[in-house]
């Protein structure tokens, strides 16, 4: 071979390395598209998942979210009724005995031959509630006899943020009272009078019953002062002939009676009693719900 075929074989040669070192890289280059985009490709589902996992949780995120916000609302309303003013402490803390609310000079002028013989109403709470009942029965042969029965009960009320303060509620309890009282069935010649010297509010409810053992004379006050209200019953009657009591001086010792109990309230929590307020007009609504019977064990368990 020649010197010149030589070269031109060289040449080709050489030609031939670079064109197949150029295919070569190509073909390299295309591997290394063909990897990348293989490893893109789990990738981007790796991605849409993240997404879609994202997304689900986005979802159930709303729907946590409103979890979250009903409970921060919770939170919020919880959070409004600790902020808001607290209501007004209620002014008496306990209650006085019941049987030893009266001096025995007023006992013995209401229930003469019973003035001893108080007996006090079952309560599951005595600092929320108390009772005492007396009868008398006093015998004058052919005359007949008076009947007298006394009965007391007390009912107090402590503060709290969702019913109000405690004389609010006592307001409230001493209107049902009241309205009670006028309401009696059965019941003839209803007056309701005010009451000075009986605490913040007094109203003193006086009419007739009769009944099968004979006509009985109903005085009942309903007192309150500040957070506690007084609710005192007496009644009297002329049994077996007997003449009938004076409605007028039953209700005046009745009205006595109840001062007396009201300002027991006051001793019992180691202070005075407070000059009373101008009574209130007593309502002239009337309650349809059911009344207090004279009958000592009935009025009782109603009052207490």
């Amino acid at each position: 071979m020649s010197e010149g075929t030589m070269q031109r074989v060289a040449v080709q040669s050489d030609d031939q390395r670079a064109r197949n070192g150029r295919k070569a890289q190509r073909r390299a280059g295309r591997l290394r598209r063909g990897l990348v985009c293989a490893a893109a490709v789990p990738a981007v589902a790796l991605f849409a998942t993240a997404c879609s996992s994202g997304s689900d949780a986005a979802a159930q995120g709303t729907g946590g979210g409103s979890d979250s916000s009903s409970a921060a609302g919770s939170t919020d309303t919880g959070g409004s009724s600790a902020a808001s003013p607290e209501v007004q402490a209620a002014k008496y803390a306990k209650l006085p005995k019941p049987c030893a609310v009266l001096s025995q000079k007023t006992l013995t002028s209401l229930v003469p031959k019973g003035a001893k013989s108080g007996k006090e109403g079952t309560s599951d709470d005595v600092a929320t509630r108390g009772s005492c009942s007396w009868s008398s029965l006093d015998s004058n042969g052919v005359k007949g006899s008076q009947f007298r029965w006394l009965n007391i009960s007390f009912l107090r009320f402590d503060s709290d943020a969702g019913r109000g303060s405690g004389e609010k509620q006592a307001e409230a309890y001493y209107t049902s009272q009241v309205q009670g009282a006028q309401s009696v069935a059965g019941a003839k010649n209803t007056k309701s009078v005010p009451v000075s010297g009986a605490g913040d509010q007094a109203t003193a409810v006086r009419y007739d019953l009769k009944k099968k053992e004979g006509a009985f004379k109903q005085q009942t006050v309903v007192a309150r002062v500040a957070n506690v209200v007084v609710t005192l019953d007496y009644n009297g009657a002329g049994l077996a002939g007997g003449k009938a009591p004076d409605a007028d001086a039953l209700t005046k010792a009745a009205e006595k009676a109840a001062a007396e109990a009201v300002g027991s309230v006051a001793t019992a929590n180691g202070a005075a009693p407070a000059p009373s307020s101008p009574a209130a007009t007593p309502s002239k609504s009337v309650s349809k719900s059911a009344s207090p019977s004279p009958s000592p064990s009935k009025s009782s368990a109603k009052k207490s």
